[in-house]
């Protein structure tokens, strides 16, 4: 009986896929190399730019009260208070102001207006005293109110603002050992302190200014209420041209004629 052939197969295993770990490595690395370019572009920003990439990560939608991508909210809407959107912002502090109470009966004493410096936000007193009880350099409940609100708007731009001080003509004392001079300058001051505890920046104010009666809104009649008022002023923030910041930087000595060539012009 012949013997049945054997056949024998060889079963050829091919090179099959090698699992899907270089794919995450891959996008691990891009991930890394992404990072890497947006921490060297902010590096390389204005601080107002790495201002609005900080809020948008902390509130992408840009509704609440801190500055968030640019595109809505309120006062910190363009984070940025120049001399083309001051009216805009202007208009935003204003609603602000009208949604409390305090506006209903002391409407005629708040005045918002867009000057050379900025825009001058005053609070004007009245005969019974406003905001300032009469002779007193801290503000009453209105005025720490309308103070701390208007923090809260101005705390969401970077710009620079200046608090001034501002009396009538009626001496404040006999003795001149506490005059308008002080009174004016303690009343900035007291709005200033107010302001930085409720959400102004540190180092946002620069000034605070007491003028006494010496810059009188009312000059023709200097004892008018109206003369004692505290002033708040935003600063532009001057956007630097083209041609400022192709500008080389002179080094020190460069460009000037040497001591000795300047004599014998």
């Amino acid at each position: 009986m012949a013997q049945a052939p054997i056949i024998i197969k060889k079963k050829v295993i091919h090179g099959g896929h090698h699992g899907g770990a270089w794919k995450v490595a891959y996008a691990d690395f891009v991930t890394a190399m992404m990072a890497l370019f947006i921490v060297l572009w902010l590096l390389n920003s204005s601080k107002q730019v790495r201002v609005a990439v900080g809020g948008y990560f902390k509130d992408p939608t840009g509704k609440s009260k801190k500055v968030g991508n640019g595109e809505s909210g309120s006062a910190g809407e363009n984070f940025v208070a120049n001399k083309e959107n001051m009216d805009k912002i202007k208009d935003e502090i204003a609603a602000a102001i009208h949604k409390v109470n305090i506006t209903e009966k002391l409407k005629d004493q708040i005045e918002m207006t867009i000057t050379a410096e900025g825009l001058r936000i005053e609070l004007m007193e009245t005969a019974k005293g406003a905001f300032f009880p009469s002779g007193t350099p801290e503000p009453n409940g209105e005025g720490k109110e309308l103070l701390t609100l208007l923090a809260v708007q101005l705390g969401k731009l970077p710009n620079n603002l200046s608090i001034e001080g501002h009396t009538d003509s009626k001496p404040f004392s006999s003795t001149g050992v506490y005059s308008n001079w002080e009174l004016s300058a303690d009343r900035a001051n007291w709005a200033r302190r107010i302001m930085q505890q409720n959400g102004l920046g540190p180092s946002q104010v620069t000034q605070v200014r007491g003028y006494a009666d010496q810059r009188l809104r009312k000059p023709k009649e200097p004892e008018d209420p109206a003369n004692r008022r505290i002033s708040v002023i935003v600063h532009y923030v001057q956007k630097p041209s083209s041609d400022d910041e192709d500008q080389p930087v002179a080094k020190e000595g460069e460009g000037k004629a040497p001591a000795a060539a300047a004599e014998h012009k």
